[in-house]
């Protein structure tokens, strides 16, 4: 069985939120609408503030039982004693990540390109992510992949790991979501979607359904196929 629940994974972005988001109380409130996994993602602060966020939202969702992640650093992950990691072609070797961290740790890997795809096949990890499909007014994507890319990728590396989570992210919302489904992912990766929301339980709330409906349709079809 995967260690991950990858159905809605709710990013809680500093720099996107803006410094006058509650980080702890939003990642919470996506938590309470049926977010399955929470990513702590900040570019730009420093590590003092980063770890002291980190420890923040793992107090709060922690004992939900929902698994925290931070994006990219290592060392705010393992100092704010979170369950993983998220990585990119640019970050750590996931072979290193897994030695620092540990087997019973989450590892998250980004999948651009055919050559992230092997990467993701090749390592040790626990979900791919996948993407960007569409434009984000969270993070500049010059090259969206759309869904027949996320189709493509996702297939390449079922083949070899069919057990594998696989998610899409980039420009996902509740209209793009099951179509995002239908082309094989197993769960969306939002920030927007969310936390840009007046009310991001209840926007967390519908995403989960979309997701848990589109799968459902999916494996219907799948037992017919």
């Amino acid at each position: 069985m995967p260690k991950v629940d990858y159905r809605l994974n709710a990013i809680v972005d500093f720099d996107a939120i803006g410094p006058d988001g509650a980080l702890a109380e939003l990642a919470l409130a996506a938590v309470r609408g049926g977010a399955t996994i929470i990513q702590y993602r900040d570019k730009n602060s420093a590590t003092r503030d980063m770890v002291a966020r980190a420890r923040e939202i793992h107090a709060a969702v922690g004992p939900t039982g929902v698994p925290l992640l931070v994006n990219d650093r290592i060392d705010v992950a393992l100092a704010g004693g979170v369950e993983g990691v998220h990585v990119g072609r640019e970050d750590m070797a996931v072979a290193d990540v897994r030695r620092l961290i540990g087997p019973d740790a989450i590892i998250g890997l980004t999948v651009k390109n055919d050559a992230d795809a092997q990467a993701a096949i090749d390592g040790d990890i626990d979900y791919a992510c996948i993407g960007g499909l569409f434009e984000t007014p969270t993070k500049e994507n010059l090259h969206p992949i759309g869904f027949e890319g996320f189709r493509r990728l996702a297939a390449i590396i079922r083949g070899a790991k069919p057990q594998l989570p696989v998610g899409a992210i980039a420009g996902i919302g509740l209209e793009r979501t099951p179509p995002a489904i239908e082309a094989g992912a197993d769960g969306v990766a939002v920030i927007s979607a969310i936390f840009r929301q007046k009310d991001p339980q209840a926007a967390a709330q519908a995403l989960r359904r979309a997701v848990d409906q589109a799968l459902h349709v999916r494996a219907r079809r799948e037992e017919r196929a």
